[in-house]
């Protein structure tokens, strides 16, 4: 088959997922739309680089080129990538062998700047009886009340999507210091970047086409309450960041619908299958919900306090913040969603 004129990019970062690596690698050497090449950008780990290169003589493997995390490897790979697109697929994930296919569908309309599929978990033994479908963005998945097939939508999820590459040439690539990285809860860098360029191109889309599917693996560390109210927490502070650097009504789009329409639902039906079917999971859910906003609002409501008190000296967390820049307040924000075991092994 004669490749199509699209770069994949998988970024990973440690040993310990080698042997998710091999199966997303795998997937994607499967697509019956043959990639033009599979990049892999290794994190500042040049032994697992070295590895991947043995292992898999037909992939692409390179060094992350820019500050640790997931931001600077995403944009390594795109400055290393010949394609025309730009595919984005994670390390833990495996694409179904159309996945590029149907991808491609959505960029047959020139107004679309990138197309973003459907992100299933893959749960180490079955779904926990109390994590709610609403909240599967918590574990890197699409959540329930996403839009459809077709539908423009604000932003793409990272570890599921394809870009022009000529996007990235006019717009820039993803902002430093956003995303993960070890033990920090921080994201969101598809969603700043998602936004500044439809700041900048108003009449252009992002599309979504749900047919276009990967499935995710969830680790057992990520069925927790512990890991789901963290991961809420972090988000708060995330959006909260996001919308100090796009502004509060385009940061919040999104949110807001899913406020005051999805979660409601997600509670109700929780509660109807507690008296409807004895369901005590139903009870669960509706309460993973609650608390589950109750800490993203508590994250976005702590994060703007800090954007506000960056220029102040003393703020009101007791610590000494540079000046309100973007990168100091990426810096101190990550400081507050860091894992405090990754702390004290830094």
């Amino acid at each position: 088959m004669t490749p199509a004129d699209v770069s994949v990019i998988i970024c990973t970062h440690s040993d310990a997922r080698w042997q998710y690596l091999g199966q997303a690698v795998r997937s994607v050497q499967g697509q019956d739309l043959v990639p033009r090449e599979i990049i892999v950008v290794v994190d500042h780990n040049p032994a697992l680089r070295d590895r991947i290169q043995r292992e898999f003589p037909n992939v692409r493997a390179v060094e992350n080129r820019e500050p640790r995390g997931a931001s600077g490897a995403k944009n390594t790979g795109v400055a290393v990538a010949v394609g025309k697109f730009v595919a984005f697929l994670d390390d833990d994930a495996v694409a179904d062998p159309d996945w590029l296919e149907r991808l491609m569908q959505g960029l047959n309309r020139a107004e679309v700047l990138g197309v973003g599929g459907m992100t299933k978990p893959l749960w180490p033994d079955r779904r926990p009886r109390w994590f709610p479908r609403e909240f599967d963005w918590v574990v890197g998945c699409t959540h329930r009340g996403t839009p459809g097939t077709g539908a423009p939508v604000r932003n793409l999820i990272a570890c599921n999507m394809i870009v022009r590459r000529e996007v990235f040439e006019a717009f820039g690539g993803f902002r430093d210091g956003i995303g993960p990285n070890a033990g920090r809860a921080l994201g969101c860098e598809e969603t700043e970047f998602c936004i500044r360029v439809n700041q900048r191109s108003p009449r252009k889309i992002w599309l979504q086409q749900l047919e276009a599917k990967v499935y995710h693996q969830v680790p057992a560390t990520r069925t927790t309450w512990r890991y789901f109210m963290r991961r809420c927490y972090g988000e708060g502070i995330s959006k909260a960041l996001i919308a100090d650097l796009v502004g509060t009504r385009a940061g919040l789009a999104s949110e807001r619908q899913y406020v005051a329409r999805t979660l409601p639902l997600g509670v109700l039906r929780g509660m109807s299958d507690l008296l409807l079917r004895f369901d005590l999971g139903g009870l669960g859910r509706a309460t993973a919900i609650v608390l589950g906003l109750t800490a993203t609002t508590f994250g976005y409501v702590k994060g703007r306090l800090l954007s506000a008190n960056l220029a102040n000296p003393a703020n009101v967390f007791g610590t000494r913040p540079p000046q309100k820049t973007a990168g100091s307040w990426i810096r101190f924000a990550a400081s507050l969603t860091t894992n405090k075991h990754a702390r004290k092994r830094s």
